[in-house]
């Protein structure tokens, strides 16, 4: 009994002590050690398709991101600038390409940050959750939170190149679309002009008991404080109607995640309804749209182009 006891609690120690290490390792990796790659040199950008590298964090040199970008050659100070939010692929340059003959029609900067990750397939905690939590659940600052690293990409831009708009536009499609409507949710005092999340996969309900991030709990966010400001904002809720199929990317089907829909075009209407409903019940401003494109599913170029029409009017302030 002695020897098996003994034995029990020696196998129970190594796999403590693994675990441990593991853990501390992981989380060495993950989230002490620098990331990303090479800082460039501080330049303008050029016309045309351009790329460069910063520290993605305001007073930290921890972790730095690539920054792709597009200018026709027509664009001037003050014209508009758009923030192109990529998938679950990581894929900026993908995106920025399918933006390009749109920009170039409609006179617009196109900005696409890389939230680079090689573990990207098995956390989405560092992109589409806005890096509000590390990977263990403990809360990151908000000087780290993916949101912020949008608003100080644009006062880089608008340092190093003169620039001096005051807001920007942003599309994300799939895993972007995650991204851009908690961002209005959770920072809503960020410079975004109008906002539009498009065929996201799953949303976080404007509710205080649900968990993040199918919910708002253990956020910061307070719904009689920062919905209202959000409310107030353009988001635009882009959905394809052929998107009803999920099968198609990433889909996650844990029980809460299907409580919202079985597929992103039920998903999206409902998440829009659900913060309808909200608004009507406290007599909130709301400037929140729903858009259905025909013909379309789970597709980020199409989902684009038909974002141009929200992009090229100025959103009601009233």
């Amino acid at each position: 009994m002695n020897k098996a006891f003994r034995i029990l609690r020696k196998v129970i120690l190594y796999t403590f002590a693994i675990l441990l290490l593991l853990t501390v390792a992981g989380y060495v990796y993950l989230y002490v050690l620098p990331k990303g790659p090479e800082i460039t040199e501080t330049n303008t950008m050029d016309s045309g398709i351009d790329s460069f590298v910063m520290y993605a964090y305001e007073d930290s040199e921890r972790k730095s991101i690539k920054v792709w970008t597009y200018k026709p050659k027509s664009w001037k100070d003050q014209e508009k600038i758009v923030f192109v939010m990529h998938g679950g692929g990581r894929n900026a340059d993908d995106y920025l390409n399918a933006w390009i003959e749109l920009a170039d029609k409609n006179n617009l900067l196109i900005v696409a940050p890389e939230f680079e990750n090689k573990f990207s397939k098995y956390t989405t905690n560092d992109y589409q959750e806005g890096n509000l939590f590390t990977f263990f659940g403990t809360k990151n600052p908000k000087s780290e939170w993916a949101y912020t690293v949008v608003e100080n990409i644009f006062d880089h831009i608008k340092s190093v190149n003169a620039i001096t708009n005051s807001h920007y536009s942003i599309f994300g499609h799939s895993a972007g679309g995650q991204f851009v409507h908690r961002m209005l949710m959770i920072m809503p005092e960020s410079r975004i002009e109008t906002a539009i999340a498009a065929n996201a996969g799953l949303y976080s309900l404007p509710d205080e008991n649900l968990e993040f991030p199918y919910g708002l709990k253990k956020t910061d966010v307070k719904l009689n404080t920062h919905l209202p400001t959000a409310y107030k904002k353009r988001l635009i809720i882009l959905l394809g109607e052929l998107d009803n199929d999920p099968g198609l990317g990433t889909f996650r089907t844990t029980e809460l995640a299907m409580e919202q829909g079985g597929h992103r075009l039920e998903r999206g209407t409902n998440f829009f309804k659900a913060n309808q409903k909200l608004s009507k019940q406290n007599d909130w401003v709301f400037h929140w749209e729903i858009d259905t494109i025909k013909n379309v599913g789970h597709d980020y170029r199409k989902m684009s182009k038909n974002a141009i029409k929200w992009i090229k009017t100025t959103p009601d302030k009233g």
